[in-house]
């Protein structure tokens, strides 16, 4: 009689707990299917050791992969589900500063697990770009890496079993998602019994201004940290007379400062034009162009604009000149092995068939890209490597410092590097900037057919012929005149003063014909009379390995009498600066008026000689920027 109690006792068991299990095991199935309302998140850091306690992730799950995780760092493992049970054990959410910390979840609410990440110094993730608010919060990896973090209302990007991206539009309406910039600060007045000297790398890139033109077409304020001064102002030509025979010629003008605040503040111009050099004259080209083909890259049809602006470089080539292709996506290979523009048509065909696919390896992409440079250097002969991206790693290294350090000992044998950058949402305008940088070359950006134009075929001799290497400027500003100055922009291109005549510190390239411009605002003392700077350019023969230094001085009776007095270059130059110091909403453009800017320009830009069509084009281009982002402006801030 016990024997069969105790059996039945055991049967009855059994019963309710199949019962329990079928009853509770639905709710932790997780569905592909995604419903309007994205459900909720948790988070689990994995290279922290689960606690006693800590959830596990269930079999089954669903899982999204950020974008910007690398191989090397930290992978956070965001889990999607529905209908969770409430539990006590400890989960994740975003990161606030601190040591790491475990909260619980209570009634299905999450609270926060504080990861000790920290954003490298400057570093913008412009996730919502017009937006009234961020709606995705960042983890910030050691590397660099940022983990975007969607809050409940926000899409996210999904990733499949096989790592491909399926990119939803950004929250809030916003433009553009990923966008990542710098902010390099902004340079101050130097009280001249402080330091009397500024001293800088040279820097030709133009990036900046396509970007922000972008931006303004889309209807939208560019971020201040996309704003680079220099940039703009060197974006236009300043009908600098060119040198005879040395590589720079120095061009100095000086004037009451028609923008900056405050008494005797002169605005000084220095403009320094390369030696210009004819297209029949330069030197023979062997190119390799590294092309993203990954997924990002049919985002607005970014590889098609790509495919359409090589089709005008090769265009511009001659029959001595070399093409040769590699393409990356996951992974890299060769396309098409150096071949003589003489069969331009086989060069072009390859072009064409090029077509998406897979993550983004610009490191693997690179890496062969040099190689094949090298294979087929010629050390009389340009050789460059064209890079052209998004600007988007997340495979391999994804930091411009890993990847240049797999690459430098192909540029320090001559092989030079032009980044061009494509598209908006899902750009790294950080790692096409620093590449090209650290790779002895320039960095423009490509919004269109006409701005590839004017890379590729107004100022191809220019981009592909160095000229001068590591070219860098110091200024001497004289105490007993001048009380206090201040450089307009070039702050990512400072240089300790004692590394001016270090000829083993990297500086700027400067290509055949092209011009570089600097602008300081300078406070005179009263009655200032005498020299007020010593000019000093320093630089390295790319042929010969000679480093040149010339200096040229200004004095006071230099500067003229009113801004209206100065050529109509001038007033263009410091238009644009202006407008420029305006949009990144710099400390010393507060008070600083579009409007005056436009009034300035629509006086300026008719007068202005300009060399060709294209400069006159991009010359009236400007007025019409500058007038959208007044409107823009003015209904921004009400």
């Amino acid at each position: 009689m016990r024997i069969k109690k105790l059996l039945s006792a055991l049967l009855i068991s059994v019963a309710l707990h199949f019962i329990f299990m079928f009853t509770v095991e639905s709710p932790f199935s997780v569905s592909t299917y995604y419903p309007d309302d994205i459900p909720k998140l948790e988070l689990l850091y994995e290279s922290v050791p689960l606690r006693p306690g800590t959830r596990k992730v269930p079999q089954n799950t669903h899982v999204i992969i950020p974008k910007a995780v690398t191989s090397n760092a930290p992978v956070l493992t965001v889990v999607t589900h529905e209908n969770r049970p409430v539990s006590n054990a400890p989960v994740a959410t975003a990161p606030s500063a601190g040591p790491a910390n475990i909260g619980h979840g209570v009634a299905g609410s999450v609270k926060q697990v504080k990861v000790a990440f920290e954003r490298p110094p400057g570093l913008a993730i412009v996730e919502d770009v017009g937006a009234s608010g961020l709606q995705n919060q960042t983890l910030n990896s050691p590397d660099g890496a940022a983990y975007n973090v969607p809050t409940a209302n926000a899409p996210v990007a999904v990733w499949s079993s096989v790592h491909q991206p399926q990119v939803l539009s950004p929250p809030n309406g916003a433009a553009y998602g990923d966008v990542f910039f710098k902010d390099s600060g902004t340079n101050p007045f130097i009280d001249t019994e402080d330091d009397a000297f500024s001293t800088f790398g040279m820097d030709v890139d133009t990036a900046s201004y396509a970007v922000m033109r972008r931006f303004l077409r889309d209807g939208l304020l560019p971020p201040p940290e996309a704003i680079r001064v220099e940039e703009f102002v060197n974006a236009f030509d300043y009908n600098y007379t060119p040198p005879a025979n040395e590589a720079f010629a120095v061009h100095l003008e000086g004037a009451p400062s028609q923008f900056g605040e405050g008494k005797r503040l002169q605005l000084l111009r220095i403009g320094i034009q390369g030696r210009v050099i004819p297209d029949t004259d330069r030197k023979n080209a062997i190119l390799t162009f590294v092309i993203d083909v990954s997924g990002s890259m049919d985002m607005e049809n970014r590889l098609e604009l790509v495919k359409q602006a090589l089709t005008l470089l090769v265009a511009q080539l001659r029959p001595e000149d070399k093409v040769g292709i590699v393409v990356y996506g996951s992974n890299a290979r060769v396309v098409l092995p150096h071949t003589s523009i003489v069969n331009q048509e086989h060069i072009l065909t390859a072009i064409r068939s090029l077509a998406t696919e897979g993550a983004t390896n610009a490191e693997a992409g690179l890496r062969s890209g040099y190689k094949l440079a090298f294979r087929n250097l010629k050390p009389d002969y340009i050789n460059r490597v064209i890079l052209c991206s998004d600007g988007v790693a997340n495979v391999g290294q994804t930091s411009s410092d890993a990847i240049l350090k797999e690459i430098r000992n192909y540029v320090e044998e001559g092989i030079t590097l032009t980044t061009v950058g494509f598209g908006m949402g899902n750009y790294n305008d950080v790692l096409m900037e620093q590449l090209a940088n650290n790779g002895n070359g320039s960095y423009a950006y490509v919004d269109t057919l006409n701005e590839a134009k004017w890379v590729f075929v107004e100022n191809l001799t220019g981009t592909l012929q160095v000229i001068a290497k590591d070219a860098k400027i110091q200024v001497e500003f004289n105490p007993e005149t001048v009380s206090r100055f201040r450089l307009l922009g070039y702050e990512n291109r400072r240089l300790a003063h004692e590394d001016f005549r270090n000829d083993t510190v990297d500086a700027g390239e400067v290509g055949a014909g092209y011009s570089v411009t600097a602008l300081y605002e300078i406070k005179l003392h009263e009655n200032a009379d005498g020299k007020l700077a010593t000019i000093s350019i320093r630089h390295e023969d790319p042929d010969t390995g000679n480093v040149t230094e010339v200096n040229e001085s200004i004095f006071t009776d230099a500067l003229k009498g009113s801004f209206e007095e100065t050529t109509p270059a001038f007033q263009l130059a410091a238009s644009v600066a202006e407008f420029a110091e305006i949009l990144r909403r710099s400390f010393w453009a507060q008070e600083g008026s579009l409007e005056i800017v436009r009034e300035t320009l629509e006086e300026v830009v008719p007068h202005i000689n300009a060399k060709t069509q294209t400069h006159r084009v991009r010359n009236k281009e400007l007025l019409n920027l500058v007038r959208k982002a007044h409107r823009f402006k003015e209904q921004t801030e009400g």
